[in-house]
């Protein structure tokens, strides 16, 4: 998972005071492993900033994508503590998302639309055994919080003769003022990755 990820923000995380990233982040640390840990969408991460090393705490058979990683890092990084706004905007709605979140950094929701085709009953299960809390929006809506204070939703619309079944990401509107767009975008990947196998 550490593969995506630039030695340098393993660096600037180990300049960091711990204890400041802690209250920002709702993370733990370990004086004497030298070592954050994080609860990621329902699994726990030690992140040794020293080592350069970023790892799942429990064996877990399923690998997670490698974005998400890099995603977990600036998480750590952020100067200061999210507060979600509680209400949803699409990526485009980002600052610079209309220009950023297309061509190669499309948002993979196919992958989630192609996984479940059509299958509500499989993608309500699917999203409550990781951890969603259902939505009244589309046709089946989940919300996760990802890491503590920032949540996402993930949408789905059966299709028809005439279109086929569309997944779509909503994210709070105060993520844009924490995390960069790409940041945005690799937290995005990590969801459709593990929603859509």
């Amino acid at each position: 998972m550490a593969d995506y990820i630039d030695p340098i923000h393993f660096n600037d995380l180990d300049r960091l005071d711990p204890e400041t990233v802690c209250r920002r982040t709702a993370s733990t640390y370990d004086p004497v492993q030298q070592r954050y840990t994080l609860s990621v969408w329902g699994r726990t991460y030690r992140i040794t900033p020293g080592a350069q090393r970023l790892e799942k705490l429990a064996p877990d058979p399923e690998r997670d994508h490698g974005f998400l990683g890099l995603f977990v890092l600036h998480y750590l990084l952020a100067e200061r503590a999210i507060t979600p706004d509680s209400s949803w905007i699409s990526e485009k709605e980002i600052p610079g998302g209309a220009t950023f979140f297309r061509g190669p950094h499309a948002i993979a929701t196919h992958r989630i639309a192609d996984r479940f085709d059509n299958d509500l009953a499989a993608f309500r299960e699917r999203c409550q055994a990781l951890g969603g809390q259902p939505l009244a929006l589309a046709d089946a809506a989940y919300r996760f919080e990802i890491v503590p204070q920032v949540p996402v939703a993930v949408l789905y619309w059966c299709g028809d003769a005439e279109f086929p079944a569309e997944a779509k990401l909503l994210f709070d509107r105060s993520i844009g003022r924490y995390l960069a767009a790409d940041v945005v975008y690799a937290l995005a990947m990590g969801i459709c990755e593990r929603l859509g196998r």
